[in-house]
Formats: structure tokens, C-alpha cells, sequence
């Protein structure tokens, strides 16, 4: 069973900039399109980008469009979430999972906070 592991969260003020790494266990990772998800306080998890096994297909949500990157190393069995000019409305707890279906059980986490 793959297991996920968040990381790279943090306080950061608006406008600044943060890199969130998913790290995941087992050999079968490459062959799984990945996704990142957010959840603010008192809401519903949403979706914010996604990336195919090989890494040349991406997608975002409009909230997140031109200020997020998606990527991913195969060889590093990790999916990275570069944010940059970020806002106060992208603060929330950042999972990576499988798409489209969440296929693998959640990691903790990493906790994304942006101050005014």
C-alpha cells in the first residue's frame, strides 16, 4: 500500500511563496496521475491541481491558475506544488492524492497559512 507523506507548509505573509512536496512509498507511484487538494477551515476538501504519470499534463483550479505549478520526479517518487503570490483565501491543509479517484488513503497534511 502507498503511503503519502506531505511536507513544506507554513506561515508566509500575501504575496510570498512556498513549495509543498508529497512523498510517497512504493514502487507503483509512477504509474499514478497525483493530485493536490486543500481544505480551509470549516469547508469541504477541493481540488487545486493535478499532473498524469509522465508529468507533461497538467490542470488547475481557476483560484490557483498562474500562481501554482504542479510537477513531479518519478525517480524521487514525489509530487511537488510550487505557490507562489499567495493569498489569504489559499490558507488550509494541503493533501496530495491519486486522480481522479482518491484511490490512496490521506496523509496528515502540511498546513498552509497566509497572513494579510
Amino acid at each position: 500500500q502507498v503511503q503519502l507523506v506531505e511536507s513544506g507548509g507554513g506561515l508566509v505573509q500575501a504575496g510570498g511563496s512556498l513549495r509543498l512536496s508529497c512523498a510517497a512509498s512504493g514502487r507503483t507511484f509512477s504509474s499514478y496521475a497525483m493530485g493536490w487538494f486543500r481544505q480551509a477551515p470549516g469547508k469541504e476538501r477541493e481540488f487545486v491541481a493535478s499532473i498524469n504519470w509522465r508529468g507533461d499534463s497538467t490542470s488547475y483550479s481557476n483560484s490557483v491558475k498562474g500562481r501554482f505549478t504542479i510537477s513531479r520526479d518519478n525517480a524521487k517518487n514525489t509530487v511537488y506544488l510550487q505557490m507562489n503570490s499567495l493569498k489569504p483565501e489559499d490558507t488550509g491543509v494541503y493533501y496530495c492524492n491519486t486522480v481522479p479517484q482518491s484511490r490512496l488513503s490521506w496523509g496528515q497534511g502540511t498546513q498552509v497559512t497566509v497572513s494579510s
